[in-house]
């Protein structure tokens, strides 16, 4: 017999379940909000354009990466247009549903409403993750991958149930489509998983089922790379070669406390691993802890960039929101409120400081705009100029007699003048642009071959060498005066003929990665 005074208890204690879980689904709605209004800014990314020229090109795989983000990208193409807002859209929805599962993390590992907000926030306020919102790239899903596996593991822990296997294994598959150091992470969770009493689920029909999802979701992007000669493992090499040259790999381990997360939201991840590993209580999540170790030294061993552990941290984000309520609970309530209200003014501040640096929002050519540019890496110059480049290039053509316009073709020096072209010329009849940079270089030089070439942001010495009768023809400017660090010194344009070898053997010495 059930204890019918016990009703109104548990009917208040589900209300309560669903009030907190309310409340992290407003976190995210926030959060997704904040990041469609700061993606109105601006113009496309580099590297939006790179995936905007993917998108037309649906494949199981690319020089840069496996293929769900060109996938995405074609499906906001189809859904909004060309639009900057449009092409940002999912970015933004995976923000919010990255602090929506973190915080369901904290849940899973014993938070309640505290832990569960505070940890959701904190995810969502990295450098990386700001930046990622407003932006499309691999980088806005590959968070968001990471996450998913990471709450699916703690449902397993949680409730010993090996169905959840299931959804780590699609997470996993889902993420070696989007970016392969997701590798690192499956990695991390195997050897997580026999550092801990959990190496029983080995036995389990589950585990191997997860592991068999995961390889049939990848396995067609296997198949391109091998027809293509592996062609993502030559660009990987030659930019991670870069990377290292050029110190983008230094102090790794040294920039996870104050760079990758963000000084604010340290201690808390700290607080994580010692929930995990100095615990009582968390000695059941153990697993998680081991993934972050064994992804932080496996990418750190293979000379990595910092960022790529970012996803890593909202795991503990959560495990740290659940130590720190429990240690809430053990001081007075006067106490209890004074600590709560100086963790959210601190992850407030924290949260203003970073996007205003990283996130669209400062006035283009401000001085608050050149310095956040410059801490962000000349991420935001990259995003100008890109549609007086197509009318550049239009007017160019417009200038041409019509025998020269007949086998017209325009050759980029890079994926975001490539992109340009494709995006912003058709509205001016321009054909698409050619490159030998990527995946371009894949899609050939056209059949019949160009005869008379319009090149952009490419290297005058190098077109002399390659192109007969080259002459400038125009020179790149936008109204803000502004160096697009992607263009760099290569503004003018010209005009020239077709290459001194012919075709078919220009092409083939013409591949290069960037």
């Amino acid at each position: 017999m059930h204890d019918t005074r016990l009703g109104p208890l548990v009917q208040s204690s589900r209300r309560l379940q669903l009030s907190d879980t309310a409340a992290l689904w407003l976190m995210g709605f926030g959060f997704m909000l904040l990041h469609l209004v700061a993606g109105m800014r601006y113009g496309f990314h580099r590297d939006e354009l790179l995936s905007f020229n993917n998108a037309l090109d649906l494949e199981w795989g690319y020089v840069v990466y496996p293929p769900i983000t060109a996938w995405l990208g074609r499906i906001e193409l189809v859904l909004f247009g060309t639009s900057l807002p449009g092409f940002r859209v999912l970015p933004a929805v995976a923000s919010g549903l990255l602090a929506v599962l973190t915080g369901l993390i904290a849940r899973d590992l014993g938070g309640g409403r505290k832990a569960m907000l505070v940890a959701g926030f904190a995810a969502s306020i990295g450098g990386s993750t700001l930046f990622a919102g407003s932006f499309m790239s691999y980088m806005s899903f590959d968070l968001l991958w990471w996450v998913g596996a990471a709450w699916c593991v703690a449902r397993l822990l949680r409730t010993g149930d090996g169905r959840w296997w299931l959804g780590v294994g699609a997470f996993i598959g889902l993420g070696l489509m989007t970016k392969y150091t997701m590798a690192f992470f499956a990695l991390g969770t195997l050897g997580g998983m026999l550092l801990t009493e959990n190496r029983r689920h080995l036995r389990s029909g589950w585990f191997w089922a997860a592991v068999a999802l995961a390889m049939a979701i990848v396995a067609p992007n296997i198949w391109w790379q091998q027809q293509h000669h592996l062609a993502g493992l030559a660009w990987m090499k030659s930019i991670h070669a870069r990377d290292i040259r050029l110190g983008r790999t230094d102090y790794f381990l040294l920039n996870q406390l104050w760079k990758v997360a963000q000084p604010v939201t340290t201690p808390i991840w700290v607080a994580g691993l010692w929930f995990l590993f100095g615990e009582t209580k968390g000695e059941r999540y153990r697993m998680l802890g081991w993934m972050y170790i064994i992804t932080l030294l496996g990418l750190w061993a293979a000379r990595g960039r910092d960022y790529y552990v970012g996803p890593a941290y909202p795991m503990l984000m959560a495990a740290g929101a659940v130590w720190g309520e429990k240690w809430l609970q053990s001081l007075r309530p006067s106490a209890q409120a004074r600590a709560f209200r100086a963790t959210w003014i601190t992850l407030m501040v924290g949260a203003v400081t970073v996007a205003t640096l990283v996130m669209p929002v400062a006035p283009v050519n401000s001085a608050w705009w050149r310095i956040a540019d410059t801490a962000n890496g000349g991420n935001f110059n990259m995003q100008i100029g890109w549609p007086e480049l197509a009318r550049t290039v239009a007017d160019v053509v417009a200038s041409l007699p019509p025998d020269q316009r007949a086998r017209l073709g325009v050759i980029a020096g890079d994926e975001g003048s490539a992109g340009a072209v494709n995006l912003y010329g058709a509205a001016y009849g321009l054909p698409r642009a050619i490159s030998g940079m990527n995946s371009n270089w894949l899609r050939g030089y056209g059949d019949p071959p160009p005869e008379t070439l319009i090149a952009v942001g490419m290297d005058p010495d190098f077109l002399e060498r390659h192109f007969t009768s080259c002459r400038a023809a125009a020179r790149l400017t936008n109204s803000y005066g502004l160096t697009n660090d992607t263009i760099g010194k290569y503004t003018t344009v010209f005009l020239c003929g077709p290459p001194r070898a012919g075709w078919p053997e220009f092409w083939e010495h013409f591949q290069y990665y960037g």
